[in-house]
């Protein structure tokens, strides 16, 4: 019978961290993406209207891993009324070679925050410049925290401006990672204060409406929009997309997801425009940034590659420490 290893949130955390090793390995599977005869699925997605929430199934299998993980990921986002997180979910991780489950990761959204954040490191390792000094974070959740902690590792950042909806969340923000990264953070109830002196910017909300347009955008700025994962989801205007160096995380995803999605409805950009992938970018088969004067927009929507990839991480150091509880099917 199968062994299979049973990893908890504690587990997890002890595990996997925000690191280089984990940008790394996020990065390598940008790039299987572009290199490697990857099979991904769309994204299955349930919507629970009555309860604001959703639910989203993603998987991948590239062929340099072992391993290809299923994750269910669910957003509940009036969870915090209840005093529950938001985002919840788990991992399985089956073998590449055989279909038997090596390990069922509870890992409670733990793992996707951070690849999430890996993946907004990866895309301004490649597509900021590389003197990007100066950050504007719009949102004030975790993944706010963790996108301005993972910048912190790529980017010689010493200054963030923070832009929430609540402004009392993002004053928590700045005094918290403050005193953690030992950089100055200030918070300000106007975008386009926020905005106006950034080198990098990273939208990481689930607004409906669109926050960043093309008046805000500067000569040499990068944007990271995180938060467009759903088809009613949208932080970009479609208009900062047409005047931008664009750039996403799967072209098949993001007309449908993402913000490029708004862009094609609007009629600003052909519903068969080719757009170049990250991936693509860090294998060299496409540019990047193409001057320090252009403006990047990189608009990730999570991929399922990107879950295999931080879920094998996973296993492969549970292996190596005797982390986990085993147990036979």
């Amino acid at each position: 019978m199968p062994t299979i290893t049973l990893l908890s949130e504690t587990d997890l955390r002890s595990l996997v961290t925000l690191d280089t090793e984990t940008i790394d390995c996020v990065e390598r599977a940008f790039r299987a993406l572009a290199t490697e005869a990857v099979a991904m699925p769309p994204v299955l997605r349930l919507d629970i209207p009555d309860n604001n929430g959703e639910v989203d199934v993603k998987t991948a299998y590239l062929p340099s891993f072992d391993s290809f993980a299923i994750k269910v990921s669910p957003g509940f986002f009036d969870n915090p009324k209840l005093g529950l997180p938001s985002l919840s979910g788990m991992m399985m991780l089956l073998s590449a070679r055989t279909g038997q489950l090596e390990a069922l990761l509870l890992d409670n959204g733990y793992l996707t925050s951070i690849r999430t954040a890996a993946a907004g490191a990866v895309a301004a390792r490649w597509l900021a410049r590389s003197d990007a000094r100066r950050v504007a974070i719009l949102g004030a959740g975790e993944q706010a925290r963790l996108q301005l902690q993972a910048l912190a590792l790529v980017r010689p950042i010493n200054h963030a401006t923070v832009w929430a909806p609540r402004p009392e969340q993002a004053v928590r923000l700045a005094l918290e990672m403050s005193g953690r990264l030992g950089i100055e953070i200030d918070t300000t109830s106007d975008i386009e204060r926020a905005v106006a002196d950034a080198d990098i910017v990273v939208t990481t909300t689930p607004s409906r409406e669109p926050l960043l347009h093309a008046r805000h955008l500067r000569p040499g700025m990068h944007v990271t929009a995180m938060g467009s994962d759903a088809e009613h989801k949208n932080e970009i205007a479609p208009d900062a997309i047409a005047a931008a160096r664009y750039v996403c995380d799967r072209l098949a995803q993001v007309r449908v997801l993402g913000e490029l999605h708004h862009a094609i409805a609007a009629g600003v950009v052909a519903a068969d425009a080719v757009m170049p992938e990250l991936g693509q970018v860090i294998a060299g088969q496409v540019e990047g940034r193409r001057s320090d004067d252009e403006v990047t927009i990189c608009d990730l929507t999570g991929t399922g590659a990107q879950d295999t990839a931080i879920a094998q991480l996973a296993f492969g150091r549970a292996v190596g420490s005797g982390r986990g509880t085993r147990f036979e099917s």
